[in-house]
């Protein structure tokens, strides 16, 4: 009874992570998208001329500017965000698939889920403690 509870759980987990890096991956690509800009401008500057039409207390005028300014650099931080990104991940799978000895795993490791993403890294932790251990051993042999 145990286990079984245990496995529902990690299933409920499971699909609740990948759930949640979709709804994270539609969320960043919607944010920094330039029609999804456009729409919040539009919004604000019809939110700021509804203000300045009812409202002239001048603290509410600034408190709405700043909020409404803030509100659109979230949406031009997320594009640039996103372009960067993209280029960086486009670098670096350029000089994994170019080396012949890479493992080609990492290739296009933003797509993967972040369990996947994990289970690489301690494989590359790993690979350096190998690494390491094997420089220690020639480095005892070069010594005697």
């Amino acid at each position: 009874m145990h286990i079984h509870y245990i496995s529902i759980m990690k299933r409920i987990y499971n699909y609740s992570e990948n759930f949640f890096e979709k709804l994270v991956s539609i969320a960043t690509t919607l944010l920094g998208n330039s029609i999804t800009f456009i729409l919040a401008f539009f919004m604000v500057i019809s939110w700021w001329a509804k203000t300045l039409l009812s409202d002239w207390d001048f603290h509410l005028i600034v408190g709405d500017m700043i909020f409404g300014i803030t509100f659109l650099s979230l949406f031009i931080i997320q594009k640039s965000f996103n372009r960067f990104s993209a280029s960086l991940h486009l670098k670096v799978n350029e000089l994994v698939s170019s080396h012949e000895t890479a493992n080609n795993a990492v290739i296009n490791a933003e797509i993967k889920t972040e369990k996947e993403i994990i289970e690489l890294s301690k494989e590359y932790a790993d690979l350096i403690e190998e690494i390491k251990e094997e420089m220690e051993e020639s480095e005892e042999k070069s010594e005697d």
